[in-house]
């Protein structure tokens, strides 16, 4: 009898373990670059992905009732592997634009994050970005900030993998200035490098948004729906609050 019930205790077990499994495999992935604060980032005490984008996902899942797990992946092979559909959803601070949306598809914008110029703290004779021709400036490869300084005459873009990078190199002076998404750079110069500035005014007007695969119409539409409730909520603001100061 011991043995029977011991028997029918392991065969549960194991269904139980195969659900979970099933469960996990079922899971949406989002993809994200966790190096984009205060969108995306690793919190150093816990290992974990945090930051604006991750609560919002988070409250988009539980709103639409979707299981997702989020992966951290570079932003260049994000990119790409969003225009393969190997990723459900990529959720990175992700500007849309009308190039990014001939491959793959976009959410409603979730929020207004343009343009500004970062430099250092006691540079007088930097005030926007009609002040960085014939200058060095850095930016994130691939974002719309280097797209931003590729249209300026005579200014070299200097590219880097992440904006960490490039905010450091200008606090050590390797260029003249930094152009990256207004939150971004906000966040960075609050928290990090009391040596650097932002000047001037949000030159660009850009949307950020989820991506998906695209046409996947039936997912986008339900992502839509939470961000709208979200957004009248005001949850949007909230993180805006919590993140951006």
């Amino acid at each position: 009898m011991k043995q029977k019930v011991l028997v029918t205790m392991i065969a549960v077990l194991a269904l139980g373990l195969l659900a979970s499994c099933a469960k996990s495999s079922d899971a949406l992935v989002v993809a994200t670059d966790a190096a984009f604060p205060p969108f995306e980032m690793i919190d150093e005490e816990t290992k974990e992905i945090v930051g604006f984008d991750i609560d919002l996902m988070n409250a988009i899942a539980e709103k639409a009732d979707l299981d997702i797990v989020f992966q951290n992946v570079a932003w260049d092979p994000l990119l790409a592997g969003m225009a393969d559909c190997q990723y459900d959803m990529a959720i990175s601070g992700m500007t849309i634009t009308p190039a990014r949306a001939e491959q793959f598809s976009f959410s409603d914008p979730y929020i207004n994050a343009g343009q500004i110029v970062t430099v250092q703290a006691d540079n007088t004779t930097i005030n926007g970005p009609e002040d960085l021709v014939g200058l060095t400036v850095g930016a994130q490869i691939g974002t719309t900030g280097a797209m931003e300084i590729e249209a300026i005459a005579d200014t070299t873009l200097k590219i880097y993998d992440t904006y960490e990078l490039a905010f450091l190199d200008l606090a050590n002076g390797q260029v003249d200035a930094v152009v990256a998404d207004y939150p971004t750079a906000v966040a960075f110069v609050s928290n990090t490098a009391a040596n650097l500035k932002v000047v001037g005014d949000v030159f660009t007007d850009e949307g950020y948004g989820v991506a998906f695969c695209l046409g996947n119409t039936e997912l986008i539409d339900q992502v839509n729906a939470a961000i709208a409730e979200l957004q009248a909520e005001g949850f949007i603001d909230e993180l805006v609050a919590k993140w951006y100061n």
